[in-house]
C-alpha cells in the first residue's frame, strides 16, 4: 500500500482502514448480498466508529453465514442467542434483531422490485452522484435522498436505517462519490 498517496483523512494510518478506503469505499456496488452486508454493517456502526466495525467484518461474515439473505431471514431464537454470544461481532440485541429483520425486509424488496440493487439505486436514478468537497468537514451527515431512502426502507420493515446511516451507506456503496477532491480516489 502506497503511503505517499493523498487520501481522505478519515482513512488514517490503520492499514485495514486505508485498504478499505483505497479499494472499496465509494466503488459502485450492485450485488444484493454485498449491499445487504453493507446495510447490516452500517447499522452495526450506530454509536461506534467504522474502524470498530471494519475490524469485525470477517467475524460478521462468519457469524451471519456470508450474509446469505435467505439464511439470515430464517434465523430464529437459537440463532439470536448464538449471535449474542459471538465475541466476533457487536453483541447488541437490537442490532442483531435488526440484521434478521432487514434480511426479511430485503426479501420483500426483492419480491416487489426485482432486486435490492434496483430499489436502492433508484433513489439516485441509477447513476452515482459525484460531489466535490475539498475537506471532510464539508461532507453532509444526511441529505434529502438519504432521508427518502430511510423512509422507504423503514416502510418495508428495515431498522437501523436512519438518514445518517443511509447516507453513510450511500457513500460506502458508491451511490455518491464523497472522496475529497485532493484524494487520489476522487477522479
Amino acid at each position: 500500500m502506497d503511503d505517499t498517496l493523498v487520501r481522505c483523512e478519515w482513512a488514517g494510518n490503520d492499514p485495514l482502514m486505508r485498504r478499505y478506503h483505497d479499494e472499496e469505499w465509494g466503488v459502485p456496488l450492485h450485488d444484493d448480498r454485498a449491499l445487504f452486508e453493507l446495510l447490516v454493517l452500517e447499522g452495526a456502526q450506530a454509536g461506534l466508529s467504522w474502524r470498530t466495525v471494519l475490524h469485525r467484518r470477517e467475524g460478521y461474515r462468519a457469524a451471519f453465514e456470508g450474509f446469505d439473505i435467505a439464511h439470515v431471514a430464517a434465523y430464529g431464537q437459537s440463532d439470536r442467542e448464538r449471535l449474542l454470544a459471538d465475541a466476533r461481532i457487536i453483541r447488541n440485541r437490537a442490532k442483531i434483531d435488526a440484521a434478521i429483520a432487514n434480511a426479511r425486509a430485503t426479501m420483500d424488496v426483492q419480491a416487489r422490485h426485482g432486486s435490492l440493487d434496483d430499489f436502492l439505486w433508484s433513489f439516485i436514478g441509477g447513476t452515482p452522484r459525484r460531489n466535490a468537497f475539498g475537506d471532510v468537514s464539508e461532507l453532509p451527515a444526511q441529505t434529502e435522498v438519504s432521508r427518502a431512502m430511510s423512509k422507504a426502507l423503514r416502510s418495508y420493515g428495515f431498522s437501523f436505517v436512519g438518514p445518517t446511516i443511509c447516507y453513510a451507506f450511500m457513500q460506502s456503496a458508491g451511490l455518491v462519490n464523497d472522496h475529497v477532491t485532493s484524494c487520489f480516489r476522487y477522479g
